[in-house]
């Protein structure tokens, strides 16, 4: 492994590299003709005298046989150079080598994958120890330790900031992913002098979530979290029961409960913890230990851990830099998040799409703001329910202050004999602005292929519950008005008074948005928030369990 570098006799690498340094600068301007490297790459940080050969990196490939977009990244990377070495210099071994080390173990640890762990470089490090070697034999192997670095940190690269998964939108993923800059990565590993933690292409939801998958390798490693088992089916503030002191050991490792006073009392910090416990997981905060909260207590590390990886994988598709001002909607969560100049400022909740009708994984940029609007009902929706509707209830549009439509003329539904459809009906149905609109009074459209927009609903009270997966895929507000407000703040001409005014009608108005504003939808079901505490949520499209099968087999 890369450790064994460290294991050089000092004395011996720095005349071996000095010997290379003199020998190969005098036989490239004896024998090849050869351009030098150029002195200004770098100069002040990491000029190298010692340069490949130009054939050195065929010579290499023929070898060792990579990809093509592999070999293109390192012969990139030394054509850059003007062939210099990267990881020696005329001063010996550089602490790019160590910086580089310290970041391959460190993914091991946390992910346990030891794929990028064997670069078989021992044997060439004995060579390269080894004086007796004549000069050619320690310039050829020192040649290939040095583009077997390069070539492995791009390997390394690759999988820990470019992912696992190479086609996202086969896991249902539509938010575009941009390629990152390994080349920029690599010279500023190489450049630094001062053996500088290694900047990673990586967004700060990443390094969070990373952070957390470390801590919680080490609760795997000391047992991991306690089963707990109990008999009752509620017990709250005061109780007392055995299991207690399980509840307690396991939300004291993970930080929810300061002391673990390892008593059998339901304690009063017992249950501000069990609050904490249960906002991360997403259940009603009661403080109460119920059958909800037990299962979640009793998801194994193991499960938590690979949950961990599985949604860093994700954050490896997003981009490393957002939009100073954006929207986010976490799926899992049932949350809309709304950032300014990058920092959250309010939360909402929302409802999203049952399992059956998803709720679609994309960016859009968000354009359109309209006050007391109509809704087009989908196909789908009119040849299944609203036909069910029609056929045990004629009077049933006009109920609903809808209205049929066949292209774009009006049609009276009482000449219609809807009992003759089974399967399709040749009608359009739209509902008419009003309090009963199934958008509410007001809607927020972002174009995108997947019919996806944010709106108001006349059915409040389906924010109360902590599982909101109901609506048809679209995303229902729970607080609307507070949004439309907050997207026009700079807009002079639509005041929250001539908000108020226009949704006291039933006309329907559209208001632009200049500029758009960027709204994901995205899919987490492990994530830190803003306060720093690791949040966990269900699969609720059983989405994880595709992309578990992706990056793990299984």
């Amino acid at each position: 492994s890369l450790i064994t570098i460290f294991m050089f006799k000092k004395t011996t690498l720095l005349s071996i590299l000095l010997a290379i340094l003199i020998v190969s600068g005098c036989k490239k301007k004896e024998t090849n003709g050869q351009n030098l490297p150029d002195s200004t790459f770098n100069a002040a940080e990491n000029y190298s005298g010692l340069a490949l050969d130009s054939t050195d990196l065929q010579t290499f490939f023929k070898n060792n046989p990579v990809s093509d977009s592999l070999r293109s990244e390192v012969q990139e990377f030394y054509n850059r150079r003007n062939l210099q070495y990267a990881w020696f210099n005329q001063y010996g071994v550089t602490c790019a080598i160590a910086t580089f080390n310290a970041r391959l173990q460190s993914y091991r640890l946390d992910f346990e994958d030891n794929s990028l762990n064997n670069l078989q470089l021992d044997s060439l490090i004995i060579l390269l120890n080894t004086d007796e070697k004549s000069f050619i034999s320690q310039k050829k192997q020192a040649t290939q330790l040095e583009l077997l670095l390069t070539t492995s940190f791009f390997k390394y690269a690759e999988k820990v900031y470019g992912g696992t998964t190479k086609n996202s939108s086969n896991l249902e993923w539509f938010i575009p992913r941009k390629k990152k800059n390994y080349q920029i990565l690599l010279d500023t590993l190489v450049s630094s002098l001062k053996c500088d933690k290694l900047q990673e292409p990586v967004n700060q939801y990443y390094i969070r979530l990373k952070e957390q998958l470390s801590k919680y390798r080490a609760i795997e490693k000391k047992g991991g979290f306690p089963l707990i088992t109990t008999k009752k089916k509620e017990l709250l503030l005061g109780a007392s029961d055995s299991c207690l002191v399980n509840i307690k050991q396991h939300l004291f490792l993970t930080g929810d409960l300061a002391m673990n006073d390892k008593t059998i009392i339901f304690t009063d910090s017992l249950s501000n913890a069990t609050k904490r416990f249960q906002r991360r997981m997403g259940l009603a905060e009661n403080g109460k230990i119920n059958k909800a909260t037990i299962l979640e207590l009793n998801k194994p590390i193991d499960v938590r851990i690979r949950q961990i990886m599985l949604n860093l994988e994700r954050l490896r598709w997003i981009p490393v830099e957002m939009e100073n001002e954006y929207l986010l909607v976490n799926i899992p969560e049932f949350k809309l998040h709304i950032y300014e100049n990058n920092k959250q400022v309010w939360v909402t909740n929302v409802v999203v799409g049952q399992t059956a009708r998803k709720t679609s994984i994309f960016k859009g940029n968000m354009s359109q703001i309209i006050l007391n609007p109509y809704w087009g009902v989908p196909t789908s929706i009119g040849n299944t329910e609203i036909l069910a509707h029609l056929k045990r209830n004629s009077n049933y549009l006009a109920q609903n202050n809808m209205e049929v439509f066949s292209g774009d003329k009006e049609v009276n539904p009482n000449s219609i004999n809807w009992n003759q459809y089974t399967k399709s009906v040749p009608y359009n149905f739209r509902q008419k602005p009003g309090e009963d609109n199934a958008l509410g009074k007001m809607k927020f459209m972002f174009p995108n292929n997947f019919h996806i927009y944010l709106h108001d609903t006349p059915s409040k009270h389906l924010f109360e519950s902590t599982n909101r997966a109901f609506s048809h895929g679209c995303i229902r507000v729970e607080n609307p008005l507070k949004l439309a407000n907050y997207l026009l703040r700079n807009n002079p001409e639509w005041s929250p008074d001539k908000v108020d005014e226009i949704l006291q009608t039933d006309k329907q108005i559209g208001i632009r948005l200049k500029p758009t504003i960027p709204v994901y939808i995205a899919y987490f079901t492990a994530w830190v928030d803003v306060n720093g505490q690791m949040n966990f949520r269900n699969d609720l499209y059983h989405l994880d369990e595709q992309l578990s099968k992706e990056v793990f087999g299984k």
